[in-house]
């Protein structure tokens, strides 16, 4: 049985439906309130009208057969329809779910929603909406007080915060861009507005003076372009003040007189082109950002470059010292800054970056004349400002309260790393934040929201007759910012949420502390799942303690202290042990010290081969990944959402994105570092504080155990899939005279990952044969392997100057075996190039098109180079070549080790991917019999057994060729994308979607007919 002295928890538990519906019969008489107040309404709304006969929907109608029979099929429909949704929608209100971050919702949020929903008000103005409208107004101040920012709204000496409901991150970053702008522009609106001849600011006086970002008092006229650009905030919003208090002009006035002058009005273009403006002013934000940052930053007209992503650290977090030398650039080159924007909390691994350190060297900056607006992308970590002291007394803020006697029900709460307080605390000084009462609010969608420390900034982003004044009275929020119409039923459930739980440490803060000792936990979970004797490992995103020794054996005995101290003990057992221990030795300082900053787990899987060597293939590591998440969430509609035992979800992090970051993430999974292939990431983002209830058993370790089965089962399949043993193997055969075989790769089997030709003979029986088939089809010719063969071995024998032979049938589409039972003789090896992720380039070859070249002067033949997956089988045999006047024949010493031969007409980069299926090979079309090409050609400079890596980087195209000419192919010629791309453990992603077409008419068609 749960304790009764955890009282914080008890409350916790109050605010949601329950995983088991537990607390269902609170909420149904919520529900049945809202449904009698909605009747109240409708009935008090002039209640003479019934008394005065006006029926609207009279007792006869309602009594009707036709009535009767749209209300039953409705009934039906509703009931068929919320069947379906319990069967087939994502549970996220269960512990098990450990994926996105979409929470159990708390009933206060859902009772807001549906009651306002069911008056249906549009925020977009007062008059549609009265009481939403004022609901959303509480909203922006209660989000504002959260922060830190000013809400006083009689203090008229300073001027006060403001925020609104958005329906998402996206929009707020959006709008924080445009209001970026906007204010960077505005002293240029202004300026030019008064030196113009019939400017309508021309008789400002020139003593008009502001302060420049080095703080000194100087002539608005005398500011130089770069001045200008560089004002300080507050001090270019407190221009329109200054003016009235100066020279009486009012702010409606100005408004007017400024609006052709307005970026709004004329463009970004027009300004910079008056003032001269080289160099388009940038924005920096740290490679983890959201993609709505260069989305938005395309749709103001910056252009996503002029967005400047910043490096991260080993944590994922904004480098500062990277951001210093971009700053340090633009102060050199005079070029502006619009913002910088710190991400407080990134969507796939919960990081915070060093804002306290971002506002640090912006007044640095400003003091060398170089200004900008500090934006917070709080989306996911706003809330979590709740778990900090109002008092800002962070240094007293320890991990952990105290729970008294409590049994084994309880919770405990988990503070913030103190790096990670700080910078949350600093989030009061920031310009604007971004935050989403649909994350971390537990608030249904769409509820995102924006809040400005100057509430007079939202006036530059306005298309009514704003000014730009200290504590105005806000009536309709629709003016304001990108959107218009909007559900007043957001505005609401985010208000009585916060009103019934709370914004501060007893309420939200309790919650979210709770969850955060609910992430740890789950991070002391996969930073022990795995043990040495295991058939894979599982590596934290986020560093041991213990791995800044360096030392193998001091992690390995972390690690057994965090399967004896944390996965084998209940909450309460936790908490006592800790409680004569000093701090750094307590269980719950090693337990703040995993994970992330913001409940957000992210972590790596690699898996060992049958010897118990580690795999260093990224690609392979990447494949088990992804298979078990796969089967940790609804991949298709064959998957039953109820019946999967826990959800994870994934990322991607990118050499180009996470750098140093990445590489080090690799190097501890044992992965090799040099690949550009990205590395898959799993993450479980935790909302729910109840997983790590212990009462009744260890839930967490049990779903340690379910995760595990998943991946010993899915190791198998990595293994079985990359034993390079025997098996059977095909090839296509090219020449007459003299035999060819270009073997059919595959990118998915490790035993078939290389590309392979190879000069061969068959023996007499089989030549002839060969030879009268070839004369008499156009279908290609295929050798297969009669038996499985380890063709590796065979290849080593060619490489120790033997000639291994092998038996193989000759086959052709239309006819299937023609001859059984050839022997191939192995002459020599041209090319035996490994296809791995490691041997594959970032990008395909940009402006032509390789294949090798080979054969014999008789005789020429073609294959397209594989320099990465996915990728096409392009091969030709008996080629024509013409060359052109000015270059000697080809010899047989050239074409022996077979030559690189370029096509200039064909910019492969522009043509990939050519698709899954040959039937759908449209772009392919260009490769068929009669088709010529100029070419050119050189000799290859690597070896037969030598990886293509940068071959192409590397200058072997830009050098003289050695001969050029025309190309042209004749009937032997294969295109084929299946075989060399094709999975044999995934079903393709087009199977997918068509099934979950075909289950979704399947729905509809069951409650048209209900």
């Amino acid at each position: 049985m749960a304790s009764t002295g955890d009282v914080t928890h008890q409350a916790i538990s109050s605010y949601f439906i329950g995983p088991r519906a537990e607390n269902l019969d609170e909420f149904r008489k919520n529900i049945t309130t809202l449904l009698d107040e909605l009747q109240i309404t409708r009935e008090r709304y002039f209640s003479e009208d019934a008394d005065n006969g006006y029926s609207f929907i009279p007792q006869e109608v309602r009594e009707s057969a036709e009535f009767k029979r749209v209300t039953a099929k409705v009934s039906k429909a509703v009931q068929q329809t919320a069947s379906m949704l319990g069967r087939h929608s994502i549970p996220f209100w269960s512990p098990r779910y450990q994926a996105h971050m979409c929470p159990d919702l708390s009933m206060p949020a859902m009772l807001g929603y549906m009651m306002t929903m069911m008056y249906n008000p549009n925020n977009v103005a007062l008059e549609a909406s009265p009481l939403s409208t004022v609901a959303e107004i509480e909203v922006g101040d209660q989000l504002c007080d959260m922060f830190g920012f000013v809400t006083n709204h009689e203090n008229k000496s300073e001027p006060t915060a403001w925020g609104h409901i958005t329906s998402g991150g996206t929009v707020a970053n959006l709008e924080s861009i445009w209001v970026a702008r906007n204010l960077k522009f505005y002293p240029l609106s202004v300026r030019k507005a008064m030196d113009d001849a019939d400017g309508p600011l021309r008789f400002v006086p020139a003593s008009f003076s502001v302060r420049t970002s080095h703080g000194q008092l100087k002539p608005f006229r005398d500011l130089s372009t770069w001045e200008l650009m560089n004002l300080r905030p507050k001090t270019i919003l407190d221009i329109p003040e200054q003016l009235q208090k100066q020279f009486g002009i009012t702010p409606t006035w100005l408004q007017g007189a400024l609006d052709p002058y307005n970026i709004q009005t004329c463009g970004k273009d027009v300004l910079e082109r008056h003032f001269g403006l080289q160099r388009p002013p940038q924005s920096f934000v740290a490679n983890t950002r959201h993609y709505s940052w260069p989305k938005g930053a395309a749709v103001t007209g910056l252009g996503s470059e002029n967005l400047v992503k910043v490096d991260v650290d080993d944590a994922a977090r904004l480098d500062i010292d990277k951001l210093r030398e971009h700053l340090t650039r633009c102060l050199k080159e005079e070029r502006p800054v619009y913002a910088v924007v710190a991400v407080i909390g990134s969507t796939e691994e919960g990081a915070v970056d060093p804002l306290h350190k971002i506002l640090a060297l912006r007044q640095f900056f400003q003091a060398k004349g170089l200004s900008f607006l500090v934006h917070a992308d709080a989306a996911w970590g706003g809330y979590f400002a709740t778990m900090l002291p109002k008092d800002g007394n962070l240094a007293g803020n320890m991990p952990g309260r105290d729970v008294g006697g409590a049994g084994d029900g309880i919770v405990p709460d988990l503070s913030l790393r103190l790096d990670t307080q700080e910078d949350l605390f600093a989030l009061r000084y920031s310009d604007s934040i971004t935050v989403d009462p649909h994350k971390a609010g537990y608030i249904p969608y769409p509820a995102g929201a924006l809040c400005y420390r100057d509430g007079r900034i939202k006036n530059l982003v306005t298309w009514t007759s704003p000014y730009l004044s200290r504590g105005a009275v806000v009536t309709s929020i629709g003016i304001y910012g990108v959107e218009g119409s909007k559900p007043g039923a957001a505005a609401v459930a985010t208000w009585l949420s916060n009103r019934c739980i709370g914004l501060d440490q007893q309420g939200y803060g309790a919650l979210l502390s709770e969850a955060c000792f609910t992430s740890s936990r789950f991070a002391a979970l996969w930073a022990s799942l795995s043990q040495p004797k295991d058939s894979f490992i599982c590596v934290p995103f986020n560093m041991l303690p213990s791995e800044a020794s360096g030392d193998p054996d001091k992690v390995e005995e972390e690690k057994q202290r965090i399967r004896t101290e944390i996965l084998l003990e209940t909450n309460a057992k936790i908490v006592a042990q800790d409680t004569y221990r000093p701090t750094k030795d307590k269980t719950m300082t090693l337990l703040r010290a995993l994970g992330s900053d913001l409940n957000i787990n992210a972590f790596a899987l690699n898996w060992r081969h049958r010897d118990g060597t580690l795999n260093m293939d990224v690609e392979e590591a990447n494949y088990l990944m992804n298979r078990v998440v796969s089967r940790l969430s609804v991949d298709s509609p064959d998957d039953n959402p109820t019946k999967i035992p826990l959800y994870l979800t994934s990322t991607e992090f990118s050499k180009a994105d996470y750098g140093r970051c990445v590489t080090t993430f690799k190097r501890r999974l044992g992965l090799e570092t040099d690949s550009a292939e990205s590395l898959m990431v799993l993450r479980n983002v935790v909302m729910s504080p109840l997983a790590s209830l212990s009462s009744q058993g260890n839930f967490i370790n049990m779903l340690g155990e379910t995760l595990r089965e998943v991946i010993e089962e899915e190791v198998w399949v990595c293994q079985k899939r990359n034993e390079d043993t025997a098996d059977y193997h095909s090839f296509l055969t090219h020449g007459a005279d003299q035999v060819f075989l270009s073997y059919r790769s595959m990118f998915h089997i490790a035993k078939h990952r290389h590309q392979i030709i190879l000069a061969a003979e068959f023996d007499e029986a089989g030549a002839e044969v060969y030879r009268e088939v070839k004369g008499n089809t156009e279908e290609e010719i295929i050798l297969k392997t009669t038996d499985k063969v380890d063709l590796q071995s065979l290849l080593d024998q060619v490489g120790s100057g033997e000639a291994p032979t092998f038996l193989g049938n000759l086959t052709t589409t239309s006819n299937g075996v023609v001859h059984h039972g050839i022997t191939v003789r192995i002459k020599s090896i041209l090319k035996n190039r490994p296809l791995k992720s490691a041997n594959q380039d970032e990008t395909y070859p940009s402006g032509f098109m390789p294949f090798y070249l080979y054969g014999s002067t008789k005789e020429l033949h073609i294959d397209h180079i594989l320099t990465r997956a996915p990728n096409i089988t392009l091969s030709a045999g008996s080629v024509d070549l013409d060359l052109s006047a000015g270059f000697e024949p080809l010899t047989d010493q050239i074409l022996a080790p077979g030559a690189i031969l370029t096509i200039g007409s064909l910019h492969e980069a522009a043509m990939q991917a050519f698709g899954e299926k040959n039937d759908e090979l449209t772009s392919a079309n260009f490769f068929k019999s009669g088709s010529k090409f100029e070419v050119r050609i050189w000799n290859d400079p690597r070896g037969p057994n030598e990886s293509t890596l940068g071959l192409f980087k590397e200058g072997t195209t830009t050098q003289q060729p050695i001969a050029m000419g025309t190309l042209t192919l004749k009937d032997d010629v294969v295109v084929d994308v299946e075989k060399l791309n094709r999975d044999p453990w995934k079903v393709s992603d087009e199977t997918k979607v068509a099934r979950w077409i075909e289950r979704f008419d399947k729905i509809g068609k069951d409650v048209d007919g209900v």
